[in-house]
């Protein structure tokens, strides 16, 4: 579904690709995981036609990101949901911003579907100042599936939550995905956070960004790492690369594991 073949990218006199390559599988839940910095999020600018590649090549459902940009959404870490309409209006205002044809009445039943399907049926009339952390990201997630993607792109979309709110979110996007079979590429910084969701994960270094590692996980889901000797192996040789990083890289990892109960 997603291919990049020796991506060039770099800002000013900074490297962040010299010659990075890997490929998304159509219908998968695909994490791309790494310190902060090293060009996680830029991944998905590229694969979004938000940021060009300096070099190499990038297909995305088969053409370049410009001409495949209708087949992505987009869902950052703050859910970017407009204070002046309520649930329901900013789940239609995607369907606004991307069709010109589709009818109020057809945009309205399918919003209305689509809170159903992340649990806020009975919230679509309130404002999202009447809503939690939680809540409004569950409006973003629905305001992406109405422009029926291919693919759906998420940015850290859970790291400003708190742990209990997180889990039960990463436990409720599974279940998204099992349902409308998307393919999902989900930017993290948590290595428990991608064993937990991930078909695949994505090892980055660094800049000038290099693969570490990639990781095929067979677990059943709903996972727990504490559940499975298979995932604590997994987390056991993903902290251990990350130690082969930079300090700063290592500092993050030791936060994780002091933040855990």
């Amino acid at each position: 579904m997603i291919t990049f073949r020796g991506v060039e990218v770099g800002f000013a006199a900074e490297t962040i690709y010299d010659d990075l390559s890997f490929d998304v599988r159509e219908g998968e839940f695909f994490c791309i995981l790494g310190p902060s910095g090293c060009g996680k999020s830029t991944s998905l600018r590229v694969m979004g036609d938000l940021l060009r590649a300096s070099g190499g090549a990038v297909r995305v459902d088969g053409r370049p990101p410009d001409e495949a940009w209708q087949e992505i959404a987009y869902i950052f870490q703050s859910p970017r949901l407009v204070p002046w309409r309520d649930a329901l209006g900013n789940v239609v205002l995607g369907m606004e911003l991307r069709f010109d044809r589709m009818p109020k009445a057809a945009m309205e039943e399918r919003a209305r579907d689509l809170l159903a399907l992340v649990g806020l049926a009975a919230d679509m009339h309130k404002f999202p100042s009447m809503l939690s952390g939680g809540e409004r990201q569950r409006v973003a997630i629905a305001r992406a599936l109405s422009v029926d993607p291919k693919i759906v792109l998420m940015d850290e979309p859970f790291s400003a939550l708190d742990l209990n709110t997180r889990r039960r979110l990463r436990e409720e996007i599974v279940s998204i995905w099992q349902k409308t079979g998307k393919t999902i590429v989900f930017v993290t910084h948590d290595i428990d956070e991608a064993l937990v969701l991930a078909d695949r994960v994505l090892l980055l270094s660094n800049k000038p960004t290099r693969i570490l590692d990639t990781i095929e996980i067979a677990e059943d889901r709903p996972r727990t790492i504490e559940g499975s000797a298979g995932l604590r192996a997994h987390k056991a040789h993903l902290h251990a690369l990350f130690r082969t990083l930079a300090p700063d890289a290592t500092e993050q990892v030791e936060h994780q594991m002091e933040a855990r109960p």
